[in-house]
């Protein structure tokens, strides 16, 4: 696994990091995003929606609709696994079918959903610092580097 660590001062960094790490993001990548409330995995999902041409005003979470899909140069799909109990209510929702698409999925609170989890997922854990700070730390097998 290659690791990464970075840190944001903002949510203008936040943004930024999003950005940078999803222009390098390719059809079928799958990223598991893990932090606490507020913690910024809206944000850096909004960079990366960003970096594949969405508008970021267009992003938000689908805390109460489990699953968004932004139309960029790559479909992104935004999982939001907040509410569900285990793995089963996601897979009686049809959203885990966008595991092995052509687009890129983003999922928020994926420990809900683990068990689903395709084998080369993208961690991205997302820690608060500070008031402002956040450490933003990726691991990713090598063959996505």
């Amino acid at each position: 696994m290659l690791a990464r660590e970075l840190v944001s001062h903002s949510v203008e960094d936040t943004l930024r990091i999003g950005r940078e790490f999803g222009a390098g993001l390719g059809p079928g990548d799958v990223v598991a995003l893990v932090g606490d409330l507020g913690a910024g995995k809206t944000h850096f999902v909004k960079g990366v929606a960003a970096a594949q041409g969405v508008d970021p005003a267009d992003v938000s979470s689908p805390t109460f609709t489990i699953a968004h899909l932004y139309r960029g140069r790559l479909p992104i799909h935004h999982l939001d696994c907040y509410r569900l109990e285990d793995e089963r209510e996601l897979m009686r929702t049809g959203a885990h079918e966008v595991f092995g698409e052509e687009g890129i999925v983003l999922i928020e609170w994926p420990q809900r959903i683990e068990a689903l989890l395709p084998e080369h997922t993208i961690l991205v854990d997302i820690r608060h610092e500070g008031p402002n700070e956040r450490r933003i730390r990726i691991l990713e097998a090598d063959d996505h580097a």
